[in-house]
């Protein structure tokens, strides 16, 4: 059986891609609250950026930690179309999850239902990505750890849906990413955990591209999409605030009639038709 190193670089990707899980479980809480305050194809608009972000964290969350997975022996090469798959599982199972909460009349009902699908989304994700390594050799799986994993996403999945459903301030978001976060890099070491390989010493190129070919430079790209999501979020006022400027703009223009003198019409009442 192989030597499976899950830390080639040290601390750094266990560090990073705890960071980006983090990320994606603060974005998706924020945009999910932001959703649970609007109406219409605005909370539509909010579920899908909250789907996707926490499918992104989460699968980079992944992807970076693979890039310091190795195993004495054999190279590793990972097939695209799959992690690719594994991808939109992560988004789209999420998305479901998501949904169900967002628009679900029965809190506990839709949180239930929510946190399972969710969940096993992102095993789904986790293990699917586990099926497009490539390497010399056979990969098998401890099914007691398989099982705790798929335990650890679903309990994740659920306490991240209510706390988007009963936090709201963004001090209490960030406390839930944080544990959010340390939940799914429980849930992705558990999962690594019960790997096992059996090397098969061989000299033939595998298929595949290399994690510096492929994975890395897609990380940095969905890494990136996070952060500049995460900023365009805090930079746009909730419903809250849109409504306390548009009662400070009111009452601005009530002030402006009491003290202005007769014939001056402010600038929103000169759009009222007369009649």
């Amino acid at each position: 059986m192989g030597h499976l190193d899950h830390a080639t670089f040290g601390w750094l990707t266990p560090a990073l891609s705890y960071a980006m899980a983090c990320v994606g479980a603060a974005l998706g809480l924020r945009c999910t609250v932001r959703a649970l305050d609007a109406t219409g194809r605005s909370r539509r608009n909010w579920l899908l950026t909250a789907a996707s972000a926490i499918g992104t964290g989460i699968w980079t969350m992944h992807f970076v930690a693979m890039l310091g997975f190795g195993v004495t022996g054999t190279d590793i090469r990972y097939n695209v179309p799959l992690t690719i798959l594994s991808l939109v599982i992560a988004m789209a199972v999420v998305g479901v999850g998501v949904f169900a909460v967002g628009y679900g009349r029965d809190r506990v009902r839709s949180l239930l239902i929510g946190g399972l699908t969710t969940g096993i989304g992102v095993a789904s994700m986790h293990y699917m990505g586990m099926a497009a390594l490539r390497l010399h050799g056979e990969v098998r799986f401890d099914p007691l750890l398989v099982g705790l994993s798929v335990l650890i996403a679903v309990v994740a999945a659920t306490a991240a849906l209510w706390a988007a459903l009963n936090i709201h301030s963004p001090a209490a978001v960030a406390v839930a990413s944080l544990v959010m976060g340390a939940a799914v890099s429980s849930m992705h070491y558990t999962g690594m955990f019960a790997v096992r390989v059996d090397v098969v010493p061989s000299t033939a190129d595998l298929p595949g591209a290399t994690v510096m070919q492929f994975i890395f430079p897609l990380a940095v790209g969905l890494g990136s999409y996070l952060f500049i999501t995460s900023a365009f979020v805090a930079l746009s006022p909730t419903a809250k605030e849109r409504a306390a400027y548009a009662s400070a703009g009111r009452l601005t223009d009530e002030r402006a009639v009491d003290v202005a003198p007769p014939g001056f019409r402010t600038a929103q009442s000169a759009r009222t038709p007369t009649s």
